[in-house]
């Protein structure tokens, strides 16, 4: 299992050696640092490990609270993790998700993380029923006098929640956006992740159009996590085997238990035509295809 680490201290004043010493002990190939405080919402290099994270990996941490700055937070973090297939493990605590004592320990942790929002909810219900007796306005002042700091700070949080968001799905969609992009239109790209969703049973993923699927690549390559050549307008339509070629491979990595008749339907219902430019596919000339794509390596995962 490759060990990924993560290290964080409160201010730039402070270092990160201690811990990343602890962590390339535990042997961890890559460490990400961060200089930020745990009370912070948003933290870049938390979300960058986050996204590099791949199923059977490890997020490592030296001590708990270098991760998560609630218990609530802890259990999103190691929920997300656990959508992707991979595990958890703190060095200075009795987490680690890998092994059943470690899994025993979190379910404690999540108990006591469930009576805790209760109590909360039930005091925060008291405390405004009271306010409200008292005549007191709710919300947040700085917010209601037009503060730009709380302003932006929203604004940041928004957008720390919305790359955690799609972060979650980004091994299913991912993958597809680099092989078919920018050779390919949004459109294309956006039928052939829409076909995985719905060939996947039970599978949390999201319902794409090219508004949504081009806001999480921007986002993406905004925190330096794809190529933005991914954002680069696409070729012309002009039929081009190896266009086709990745398109074909495309829809089988997206789902790959679609039979050959199914993906020149497929092809026909996003108005392909074939090498010969005509507008029936016949599975015969599918197969051409993926046997082509086959020899490229397209339809191997570590090519990407």
């Amino acid at each position: 299992m490759p060990l990924i680490g993560y290290a964080r201290v409160s201010t730039e004043d402070q270092v990160t050696d201690a811990q990343t010493d602890v962590l390339k002990a535990a042997g961890c190939v890559e460490i990400f640092r961060e200089h930020m405080s745990g009370a912070k919402a948003s933290r870049p290099e938390l979300a960058k490990a986050l996204a590099r994270v791949r199923r059977g990996d490890v997020l490592v941490v030296a001590r708990l609270d270098r991760l998560a700055r609630s218990l609530s937070h802890l259990l999103a973090v190691i929920a997300e993790l656990d959508a992707k297939g991979a595990h958890f493990k703190s060095l200075a605590d009795p987490i680690d998700t890998t092994t059943p004592q470690g899994r025993f320990a979190l379910q404690v942790l999540g108990a006591v993380a469930e009576l805790e929002r209760a109590l909360i909810q039930e005091r925060t219900k008291d405390g405004l029923r009271a306010a409200k007796k008292r005549g007191r306005i709710g919300g947040n002042p700085k917010l209601r006098a037009g503060d730009r700091d709380a302003i932006q700070r929203i604004v940041d949080a928004k957008a720390a929640n919305y790359f955690e968001r799609v972060n979650r799905t980004a091994e299913h969609w991912l993958p597809i956006v680099r092989q078919m992009r920018p050779d390919h239109r949004w459109q294309d790209v956006v039928r052939v992740l829409n076909a995985k969703r719905d060939g996947v049973s039970g599978a949390p993923l999201p319902q794409w159009t090219v508004e949504r699927l081009k806001r999480a690549v921007k986002c993406f390559a905004a925190e330096g996590l794809i190529e933005p050549r991914l954002l680069h307008q696409a070729a012309s339509r002009k039929v081009s085997s190896e266009r086709l070629v990745t398109l074909v491979a495309g829809i089988k990595r997206a789902n790959p238990d679609l039979t050959l008749a199914q993906i020149g339907a497929q092809l026909e219902a996003m108005y392909e035509r074939t090498p010969r430019g005509g507008t029936r596919w016949a599975p015969s000339s599918v197969k051409s295809l993926l046997d082509r794509a086959e020899k490229l390596r397209l339809l191997d995962a570590e090519t990407l």
